[in-house]
């Protein structure tokens, strides 16, 4: 039969189910089977010929129909797991079916009375796996899919190359097969690097496919913390239910941490050739961000003495690696793939450029967060180095576009995760001597110069959504500034053109919570001032050249009627940054602080309700997606305060001002630095950078203060954040076909551009 017949047949098929007024009858196979067994469609095929309006329509006036041509579908499924397709028909049947659930599941979740059909047991779908057990069919229609396509994943001849001749008669048996010696690539846990076979490498992504659309019910929820209930198609498939698990999962990880996009590196080779490797990865890596997300059950951010939902597997294997061979295959692999977008050629547009470095951060962001041992490796060599780079480019590439705020949000979550430990900021010291393409000043420096330059243009040249980031931005810098040994010139004279800007009068009366940036960004000074402070003469002496900034804070009119005089100067623009500028970084954030042997000591944990953390905003996702986590600190500065308000409020914060370090440093050393310029009639900056790196103020400063460190701590507000990022992404990233294009997807808005 012709390609143009079957799709005719096909279409046909589909008129009849949307016409047909009475039930068709489950054992009509005559019928069922002109959707998957005579039809040679692709899944672009399946999508164009079965159109929403009349998915949408048999749901509503034949409900009996969509659900029998379900369970029909898994049924096939099933019975290709069970006899593991030995024939091409056979797969082709699968496929078919694969293609046509892919196709219809997102118009099952849109409906609430729908949601819950593959939940329901019907009889006879998805035969129970124990020929002797009574309890036949039992099984809801969820668990006996979401079963087949494990199977279906280590299918021999049709998803893995068969290790063992098969009989003339059929295929292995499924059931015996251990799936641990059919994992897909050689990495952790697996070192044999089976052959590549497109074919396969096509068949798995059509079954991930699905997969994932199983798994996206979560889109079909609005953005609620009432809503972080688990996944019930994620918890089952990661349970001990699904005896694929382990290899599954390790499949996953190794082809994504594996694949290299530049292959030889032959010159334009991605516009001659299509590689199914690729699209592969693209879903494996998707699979894995959304299985991973529910570790926990989330409602131990509400109500901590909850017990913890079912184990995931997923999740408990991730945080059980532990040989360093392993941490260094997946380092160097998620390093690789995000370095990928940043490579340089003399040929323009030579190399091919991956898409998928949002996911991969999810996937980074969930390697370091569930398995501190990964964490750790990360840190004890300069290799994080080799991931920090390319964060900074995407946040550098970002800061204007409003449409990438999540891909913003996620890079700074991760730096800030980062910078809790101690290793992060020693590693910064590293030269930076790779230059990739910024738009940023030329500077010599270190890899801690590139985070200030990169972080001073997100806040004064981004866009102005990332003004509830700023909190999060300068705390990464002050984690890190106890162990920064010599920052450049130019990355000094940015974080003091920082405080210059966030210390003028309109700036800080305009907002209660304003002043944070002002006491971060002095804890910066006086980290590097008492503990690194011989080899930072370019910011001591930047330091003393803006000391009129410092004088200015310490003299801070605070009265009511300077206040009003400044407001009224402002007009509307302390208004705008009223509004947006504000996150309360204690929310994000717990402290610790370093004790003498350098271990961290936790000094308090907070714990916060979801309404302290979130708003209950719908995200946006926009072309290339990225909804923003709203913090409730916006909430109690909405509407303007009287100046009398402000003024107790600047008062009650003024007197806390850590002024005493940088104000004896510039009573020591201004008057040296003048003593020698008029002694030499020095005009030249060098002979003063001289003098102030020979200098010591040892005994002259105030005791050293604790370092203090604020750690990431996660909440249900965040974790709400990353289900809706997540999942924003993939909508977007998922256009061919486009699984849930015009569903009525309740995560977030889609605004149509």
């Amino acid at each position: 039969m012709g390609n143009g017949d079957s799709k005719l047949h096909f279409r046909k098929a589909v008129i009849q189910l949307t016409t047909k007024t009475q039930p068709v009858e489950a054992t009509d196979d005559a019928f069922w089977d002109q959707f998957w067994a005579d039809t040679s469609t692709t899944v672009q095929d399946v999508f164009a010929l079965v159109p929403a309006a009349e998915i949408r329509a048999v749901r509503e006036e034949s409900p009996s129909n969509l659900a029998t041509l379900c369970y029909k579908a898994v049924e096939k499924l099933v019975q290709g797991a069970d006899s593991g397709c030995p024939s091409e028909r056979q797969r082709q049947i699968v496929l078919n079916c694969t293609r046509l659930l892919t196709r219809i599941l997102p118009y099952i979740f849109e409906d609430a009375d729908w949601r819950g059909f593959f939940w329901s047991t019907v009889p006879g779908a998805g035969r129970a796996r124990d020929e002797g057990d009574d309890d036949d069919g039992s099984r809801p229609l969820a668990e006996s899919l979401l079963l087949a396509v494990a199977d279906l994943l280590f299918c021999p001849d049709f998803t893995i190359q068969s290790h063992h001749k098969t009989s003339p008669d059929g295929a292995e048996d499924m059931q015996s097969i251990d799936s641990c010696e059919y994992i897909w690539e050689a990495g952790v846990g697996f070192a044999q690097s089976p052959q590549l076979n497109y074919t396969h490498d096509l068949n798995r992504t059509e079954l991930l496919k699905l997969l994932l659309t199983c798994f996206s019910e979560a889109m079909y929820l609005p953005p609620s913390t009432d809503n972080l209930c688990l996944n019930p198609w994620v918890t089952f498939f990661c349970s001990t239910d699904n005896r694929h698990a382990l290899p599954l999962f390790t499949s996953l990880l190794n082809v994504v941490c594996a694949y290299d996009p530049v292959g030889y590196g032959i010159p334009y080779n991605h516009l001659m050739f299509s590689d199914p490797r690729e699209v592969l990865v693209e879903q494996a890596v998707q699979i894995l961000i959304v299985a991973l997300e529910h570790g926990l059950n989330p409602f131990i951010f509400l109500f901590p003495s909850q017990p913890v939902g079912p184990d995931n597997l997923f999740v408990n294997y991730l945080s059980r690696i532990h040989r360093d061979e392993d941490f260094s295959f997946i380092l160097k692999g998620v390093a690789r793939l995000l370095t990928n977008p940043l490579i340089q050629t003399y040929l323009p547009n030579s190399t091919k450029k991956i898409q998928f470095h949002q996911e991969l951060l999810v996937l980074f962001w969930k390697l370091c967060d569930f398995n501190k041992k990964f964490l750790f490796f990360v840190l004890k060599s300069s290799d994080v180095l080799d991931v920090l780079v390319p964060i900074l480019f995407y946040l550098n590439d970002a800061r204007a576009d409003q449409s990438r705020v999540g891909l913003m949000h996620i890079g700074v979550f991760i730096l800030l995760l980062l910078s809790g430990e101690r290793n992060f900021g020693v590693r910064l010291n590293k030269p930076y001597t790779v230059r990739v393409p910024m738009d940023i000043p030329v500077f010599t420096g270190t890899h801690a110069d590139l985070l200030i330059v990169i972080f001073h243009k997100i806040i004064t040249g981004g866009h102005q959504r990332l003004q509830p980031l700023f909190d999060c931005l300068l705390t990464v810098i002050v984690n890190v500034s106890p162990y920064l040994k010599s920052l450049s010139m130019v990355a000094a004279n940015k974080l003091l053109h920082l405080l210059e800007a966030f210390s003028t009068n309109w700036f800080l009366f305009s907002s209660s919570q304003n002043h944070h940036l002002v006491f971060f960004l002095l804890e910066v000074f006086n980290n590097i001032i008492q503990y690194q402070f011989d080899g930072n003469c370019s910011l001591v002496y930047t330091i003393i050249r803006k000391r009129n900034v410092f004088h200015q804070l310490a003299n801070l009119s605070s009265d009511p009627d300077s206040i009003q005089k400044v407001e009224g100067a402002c007009g509307e623009t302390s208004t705008v940054v009223h509004k947006t500028i504000n996150v309360p970084i204690d929310k994000l954030t717990e402290k610790a602080q370093v004790s003498e042997d350098g271990t961290m000591v936790c000094l308090q944990q907070n714990t916060h309700s979801p309404q302290t953390t979130t708003d209950q905003h719908r995200h946006t996702p926009q072309p290339t997606h990225t909804p923003q986590p709203h913090t409730a600190g916006d909430q109690h500065t909405h509407s303007p305060q009287s100046a009398a308000d402000t003024s107790a409020i600047v008062v009650s914060w003024k007197s806390k001002l850590p002024l005493q370090t940088i104000m004896r440093l510039l009573q020591v050393l201004v008057p040296q630095v003048e003593k020698i310029c008029i002694d030499k009639g020095l005009t030249d900056e060098s002979e003063i950078l001289r003098f102030l790196h020979h200098g010591t103020l040892v005994g002259l400063l105030p005791v050293p203060h604790p370092i203090l460190i604020r750690k990431y701590q996660a909440n249900a507000g965040t974790a709400m954040w990353f289900r809706t990022y997540m999942w924003g992404v993939i909508y977007l990233r998922n256009v061919d076909p486009p699984i849930w294009y015009d569903t009525d997807v309740r995560l977030f808005e889609i605004q149509r551009v």
